[in-house]
């Protein structure tokens, strides 16, 4: 058994891929853990904005923690009706593009991946966080744990770990219980006159002004990332699935709302100043639960496994997301294919690549991440909410008056939300996003760009092979070749050409990893290369590697006294950046043949 098989678990056939249908309890713990862990960082995020003001201005969290609910409330109400309109899964990358057009789409599919990186860092060093202000001695390895978490993240995925509802209740209700028992007490203790906490005076150090105040708000907004999961897995439900789905929502943004009024309001009846080492939230349990009880390490305990659960919707996401950008030509094919244990491996990959770097880039402080975090989110939130006022526009069904009404109050409430944060989050590192945004967009469009130039230089529409004259057929075949056949185009009709200009025996042979449209590639075989037999090897396990050794060997030993040819017809790109943009199967599949000790393998090039 190899290293790899050890880590991941052995190869799962296709037949295997089944999804897990939720119940709307379960669908809650799986699919709103990313917004309902936002409550262990949220409020902190507002108060160290408001401190710089000095100790007088924290008592406007409260405020603008209600603003914030009364827009999460519009958001929630808005996608409602996303998920109505779209009952199949209604993400932003596909509403926009729907909708509003390829270049918004494009945006919103970008801004959605920079979000999920961003959502796997900020867990990840939220969840360290919550860990070292319960172990301080562990606080010099932040970052060794960050990527320890992300490490563990990744290799469960690459496993092909199952959105299993029930398994994933746990950390996620544990986490709201413990949220609400911690509200309950700490207001028992403030009716009954136990508080005895002393405010400590903090000089000002800048006014409190309207763009202060907007700051502090902005910052709060991190409250509502991972609301739109749920319209993105509507599919997830059990039947009735828009309308649970719906429900779902509707529960997510009461319990949202409850934890999070709820923290910031003891927040300031404790008189919580952030300080190093130490989440809001750990604080609050040192407070009203004891330093040393075990009810304060069950918080944070369930604090730290939410917001891993958090970054791990991630890693179901983005790859998914990558899947449906490579279908439609915008990131390399390699995206759309699903690994071994039937996940999406190469966005795992480079999902959890790119969190590792931003958590080394800073230092595993989730403060300092936290002003590239809700650009995304707003971006993608606005693009969607305004795809799907064009969509009423143009379906025009029954009630679709009330529905654009809800949806285009909902992309102007984002919208305003997004242009604050950039205003106020700019200089803070917002601009790294709103950079990056654009880049990824034109990287895109190359790709997509490239991959129509390559269709076009090996189409066949309107190409007639070269004139042959086959090979009689003798008695005893003396050098027989096999042809090696991914797709029917010009590259892959030349090395035909060339296979039958050597040979007396050609055979063609083509892997079918359950993608293949068996009559069409026949129909157009027969009409370019009827002479020469194609043999089609079905391959349950998605190798296009072990089935052709296994027929090459077979091969091999039918003419056992003569030499084969193994044709590997394989295209040559322009720059060495476009051969990323291809997998590397012939490669690998020239090395492992060699390694069989097949005697002649030649590659047929073809210059694109």
């Amino acid at each position: 058994m190899s290293l790899k098989q050890i880590l991941l678990g052995r190869t799962l056939p296709t037949s295997a891929h089944a999804e897990e249908r939720l119940t709307i309890p379960a669908a809650l713990a799986v699919l709103s853990s990313d917004a309902l862990s936002s409550v262990a960082y949220a409020t902190e995020e507002i108060l160290l904005v408001l401190i710089a003001a000095g100790s007088g201005a924290l008592s406007l969290s409260l405020p603008i923690a209600l603003v914030i609910v009364v827009l999460l409330a519009i958001v929630i109400l808005s996608y409602r009706q996303t998920i109505r309109a779209y009952p199949q899964g209604g993400g932003s990358y596909i509403v926009a593009r729907e909708n509003l057009g390829l270049l918004p789409g494009l945006v919103a599919g970008g801004s959605l991946m920079i979000d999920y990186i961003l959502t796997v860092t900020v867990s990840v060093t939220a969840g360290t966080a919550a860990l070292t202000s319960a172990l301080p001695n562990l606080q010099p390895y932040g970052v060794d744990l960050c990527l320890l978490f992300i490490v563990l993240l990744t290799v469960a995925n690459l496993r092909g770990v199952r959105e299993s509802g029930n398994l994933f209740m746990i950390p996620t209700y544990a986490f709201v219980v413990g949220i609400f028992a911690l509200i309950v007490m700490g207001m028992f203790q403030q009716a009954t006159g136990q508080i005895q906490s002393i405010p400590q005076p903090i000089a000002a150090a800048q006014p409190i002004g309207l763009f202060f105040i907007l700051r502090a708000f902005s910052a709060g907004c991190t409250a509502l990332t991972g609301v739109e999961a749920i319209s993105d897995g509507v599919l997830a439900f059990k039947p009735p699935e828009w309308k649970n789905a719906r429900k779902t929502l509707l529960f997510l943004g009461v319990i949202l709302s409850g934890m999070f009024l709820g923290i910031t309001y003891l927040t300031q009846i404790y008189d919580v100043v952030p300080e190093e080492g130490q989440t809001a939230v750990s604080l609050l349990g040192r407070e009203i639960l004891g330093n040393d009880s075990p009810l304060y390490y069950f918080l944070q305990v369930a604090t730290l496994l939410i917001l891993l659960l958090a970054a791990n919707t991630s890693f179901a996401d983005f790859p998914r997301l990558c899947y449906f950008l490579a279908r439609d030509g915008f990131l390399p094919r390699q995206f759309a294919m699903l690994g071994d244990r039937l996940v999406y491996s190469n966005g795992i990959l480079l999902l959890s690549l790119c969190a590792a770097l931003l958590v080394v880039v800073f230092r595993g402080s989730t403060n300092a991440v936290i002003p590239l975090y809700a650009v995304g989110v707003f971006t993608s939130f606005t693009l969607s909410q305004a795809g799907m006022v064009r969509h009423w526009f143009k379906e025009r069904t029954s009630g679709w008056k009330p529905s654009a009404v809800m949806n285009g109050v909902g992309a102007a409430a984002t919208l305003i939300v997004l242009l604050v944060i950039i205003s106020t989050k700019f200089l803070l590192g917002a601009w790294l996003v709103i950079v990056a945004i654009p880049i990824v967009v034109m990287l895109f469009l190359a790709i997509r760009q490239h991959y129509r130039y390559v269709a076009k230089r090996l189409s066949i529409e309107g190409y007639a092979p070269r004139s042959y004259i086959a090979r009689p057929k003798t008695d005893t075949v003396t050098h027989p070749a096999v042809v090696v056949v991914g797709q029917l185009n010009r590259g892959t009709i030349e090395a035909l050409d060339y296979a039958r200009s050597i040979a007396d025996e050609v055979v063609a042979v083509h892997v079918d990893i359950g993608t293949t449209d068996r009559q069409k590639l026949h129909e157009r075989w027969d009409s370019f290369e009827s002479d020469i037999l194609l043999v089609i090897l079905d391959s349950p396990y998605r190798s296009l590697i072990q089935p052709i050794i296994e027929f090459v060997s077979d091969f091999e030993y039918d003419h056992p006294d003569v030499l084969s040819t193994i044709i590997i017809p394989t295209f040559v790109t322009r720059t060495w950046w476009e051969g990323l943009l291809h997998n590397q199967t012939a490669f690998f599949l020239k090395r492992a043949l060699r390694a069989k000790r097949s005697r002649v393998v030649t590659s047929f090039r073809y210059y694109l």
